[in-house]
């Protein structure tokens, strides 16, 4: 009986947190839209972005160019809870924390070692046909930079 009342709490566990994620308005894939988004010159573009469950997770991942037109892949899993959790395939980024702030709204800060080199803002409009990023960082040469990036969703 007892082994019985814990694998159904356990379940229902997990079924909360699915029901959770498959509400987050940011699940899915995720196309860069150039002609709205405004980059830096030498900044990288994530072509693609791409949300997915994975248990009571988030899985995020990006696809993009360097400026120099190397490809890259950058993968993140973690919950919205503000907490740090690594980054793979960045070599600017080496853990990664999402805060939701409401249902439309995250925010993201990024580190290298102790270190926070950016900090992000990532907005779904109502429809939730479209997103807006906006990334502060600081360059290779100690200036603020600014990246507004539009995506929509496939």
């Amino acid at each position: 009986m007892k082994t019985r009342t814990i694998a159904l709490t356990m379940a229902l566990c997990f079924l909360a947190a699915a029901v959770c994620l498959a509400s987050d308005v940011n699940m899915g894939t995720w196309k860069l839209n150039e002609a709205k988004s405004k980059f830096p010159p030498g900044a990288t573009k994530n072509q693609t972005v791409v949300y997915q469950a994975v248990g009571d997770q988030v899985k995020v991942a990006l696809d993009g160019m360097t400026a120099d037109g190397k490809s890259l892949h950058i993968e993140w899993t973690g919950k919205y809870d503000g907490k740090f959790y690594p980054v793979t395939g960045d070599a600017g980024v080496d853990e990664r924390s999402y805060k939701q702030i409401n249902t439309h709204t995250m925010e993201i800060t990024s580190k290298k070692g102790s270190k926070v080199v950016s900090t992000t803002r990532v907005v779904v409009v109502a429809d939730g046909k479209s997103r807006t990023v906006t990334s502060s960082a600081t360059n290779a040469k100690g200036q603020k930079v600014t990246t507004v990036a539009v995506y929509d969703k496939e």
